[in-house]
């Protein structure tokens, strides 16, 4: 490991504990709102149940800050992160660089949290909206140099936009390693797999056979989005993949719309003092007709935790990721962004139902790394000023349902694709999980705590 980054480690003060031997039986529902920062939290706050309203995650007892860390190839700290190495901090307690899942700076494998609980006798299940070979939940049970290897196609090098994107050869079946996330996804053992990613089930391995064969070797049942989810039964693993990549999203902006320029006059172009602006019209929230047939956030969360349950006196951990707040937010898509949080709420409702009936279920409700969306005044603070006064950036203006008008703006770049921001980012818990868990946190530190209440010992911060 680079020096830089075990001296960040050493110089970390350890929490003061007092120990306590883990129940034989309990639960872990980690839900992560991808990009789910403090402005995306207030978003859907102020569109969901209006600006003095509360939210789910608002009634849960517990909240804190959590420091997002990232390193370089050479172990030089970072300040803005990705959802691959902050997956991997979450699922294994390491600090890694961009790009890497469950993997450190030199290629070492990084043991999970979902791991250690299947050795353990738990079961695990992931559920999200993006594709199951996605950086977020493939980080919880793969191991690759990059998170482009989704599918035995992909580890031996693919394109992103003509882009080139690496390829993981150490780590390819072809050349003797566990295979791409998809190959090791299915090996796993994990009893609930549910998300996007058909288009990975349907490549070709290594033996000849397509990887949904190998998960039915593997005695996967496989569902699809002709499935009724609520009439799944019992007694197998199962495996849902409900579109070709990324699920679609509940809500656009009218006639998808998204983020957009301020118009200025040709004077303007002449002397910021001078000319006129024109901004961008309002825009509601509207169903995106693109949705019909997507099982919901929660249909899919329903089914895990049923599944997960049956007949169970071990526990299981449970991820569920709500991954589209991030990727609408990469499109300047409020409305795509919003939609995604309610359905997280929805899954988070359904999440404490069930830890209203068992007693020692935790709830972590998180975030990844922050986004690009910003909350601007509207109209500007300086809009009585005798000059023209407009964000710069891209701005969606929202009615909302109370009947207010929310200016979100996006202004990282001026490509075609928002860009992560470095803030810290939310924690929500249940009481059970409150114990373990201290105001402020690394994000190691979440899954410190999550490994000690799920598999170890209890720890409470006394500092």
């Amino acid at each position: 490991m680079h020096k830089l980054l075990c001296l960040i480690i050493a110089l970390t003060p350890a929490l003061s504990v007092h120990a306590e031997t883990a129940a034989s039986s309990r639960n872990l529902i980690l839900i992560i709102g991808d990009g789910f920062d403090d402005q995306h939290v207030t978003m859907g706050r102020n569109y969901l149940v209006g600006m003095s309203g509360k939210l789910t995650l608002d009634a849960m007892p517990y909240r804190a800050s959590v420091q997002v860390e990232t390193v370089s190839e050479q172990g030089q700290p970072l300040y803005v992160a990705d959802s691959a190495n902050t997956a991997t901090s979450l699922a294994t307690g390491g600090i890694t660089q961009i790009g890497r899942i469950a993997t450190d700076i030199e290629d070492n494998d990084l043991t999970t949290i979902a791991e250690r609980a299947l050795d353990s006798g738990f079961r695990v299940g992931l559920v999200t909206t993006s594709s199951l070979t996605d950086a977020t939940p493939a980080s919880f049970l793969a191991h690759v140099s990059a998170r482009s290897c989704e599918g035995p196609e992909e580890v031996l090098g693919s394109t992103y936009y003509g882009i080139p994107q690496p390829a993981c050869l150490d780590d390819a079946r072809d050349n003797g390693g566990p295979g791409s996330i998809i190959e090791q996804l299915v090996n796993s053992g994990a009893q609930v797999l549910l998300g996007g990613g058909t288009k990975f089930l349907e490549q070709t391995t290594i033996d000849g056979e397509t990887v949904a064969a190998m998960a039915t070797g593997q005695g996967y049942r496989i569902l699809g989005r002709e499935t009724d989810l609520g009439s799944v039964p019992p007694g197998r693993p199962i495996l849902g993949t409900f579109d070709e990549e990324t699920l679609e999203v509940r809500w656009r902006g009218t006639d998808a719309r998204v983020g957009e320029v301020t118009e200025t006059s040709w004077l303007h172009h002449l002397s910021d003092y001078l000319g006129d602006t024109e901004e961008p019209e309002p825009m509601s929230c509207e169903p995106n007709p693109d949705y019909e047939g997507t099982p919901a956030l929660a249909s899919m969360t329903d089914l895990a935790l049923r599944h997960l349950s049956q007949d169970n006196d071990r526990g299981f951990f449970l991820m569920i990721e709500s991954a589209s707040i991030d990727k609408q937010s990469h499109k300047r898509n409020p409305c795509g962004s919003i939609g995604e949080i309610e359905q997280l709420e929805e899954s988070l409702a359904l999440a404490l139902s069930f830890a209203g009936q068992h007693p020692d279920t935790a709830i972590l409700v998180t975030a990844d790394h922050a986004q690009a969306a910003q909350i601007l005044p509207e109209p500007s603070l300086y809009s009585s000023y005798p000059i023209p006064i407009y964000s710069p950036g891209l701005v969606a203006r929202i009615a909302t349902p109370e009947g207010g008008m929310m200016r979100i703006n996006y202004a990282t770049n001026n490509g075609f694709s928002e860009e992560h921001t470095g803030a810290n980012i939310p924690l929500f818990a249940n009481d059970v999980a409150a114990p373990w868990l201290g105001p402020f946190l690394r994000q190691r530190e979440v899954h410190d705590a999550m490994s000690a209440f799920l598999l170890g010992t209890r720890e409470i911060n006394t500092e």
